[in-house]
């Protein structure tokens, strides 16, 4: 199965693209799984999850929180997890709420992680390996550390409009698997990391995009 466990949609507040639209274009490109994060909110995620029901695909639902050290995700969390906590306290909460932690985009420029992620190896389920849309060579980066420690890693398109869709995902043996299937898939380091980032020219067009939304939301 191909996973993109990394996107955003309408309900985020840099992003004007719905979770219908999001669906179809993840559809459209041959993802078979797809997990929605919006920033602080999960109502896309249940909106993407119902239009889907009958198609080929699976939706992840999702959030990403901004804690005080930097950006955490939760997969398979159907609840509001509040920004602006310690990134332990923000750990705590997704695994009282049965999700998944893991740290996105780590070591990227702008807006990789803040805290001292060696000191939460211990407590997360993993790192985000490739994101197709982020700056420099935090990437690469972010594999040598989960290598380094012998963390699972995941890769996702951070996308927020159509076109980024399935430009990075996890490769994930089997087919028609389940939410819990593909997260034990993850845990167990059982996927391949396919695509790669976005070319400069499309970041920067993706960027600029997302700051247009800020303003229209």
């Amino acid at each position: 199965m191909r996973c993109d466990l990394h996107c955003h949609t309408s309900y985020s507040y840099d992003s004007t693209t719905s979770p219908r639209k999001i669906v179809e274009a993840a559809i459209s490109k041959k993802i078979d799984c797809l997990a929605i994060t919006d920033h602080s909110e999960i109502e896309g995620a249940s909106e993407a999850a119902e239009y889907a029901e009958g198609k080929s695909i699976l939706i992840i639902p999702g959030i990403e929180i901004k804690s005080k050290d930097g950006d955490i995700l939760g997969l398979n969390i159907k609840k509001i997890i509040p920004k602006g906590l310690p990134a332990e306290e923000t750990i705590k909460r997704i695994k009282e709420a049965g999700g998944m932690v893991i740290i996105p985009h780590p070591f990227a420029w702008f807006y990789g992680f803040k805290g001292d992620l060696k000191k939460l190896i211990n407590n997360i389920d993993g790192i985000e390996v490739l994101n197709a849309s982020i700056f420099g060579t935090g990437n690469k980066t972010a594999l040598k550390f989960a290598q380094k420690y012998n963390l699972s890693f995941t890769a996702g398109s951070d996308a927020h409009e159509t076109n980024f869709i399935g430009k990075a995902f996890l490769e994930i043996p089997g087919n028609n698997l389940s939410i819990e299937e593909v997260l034990k898939s993850i845990r167990n380091k059982n996927g391949r990391i396919i695509g790669k980032a976005a070319n400069f020219f499309e970041k920067i067009i993706a960027h600029t995009g997302r700051s247009i939304a800020k303003f229209q939301t």
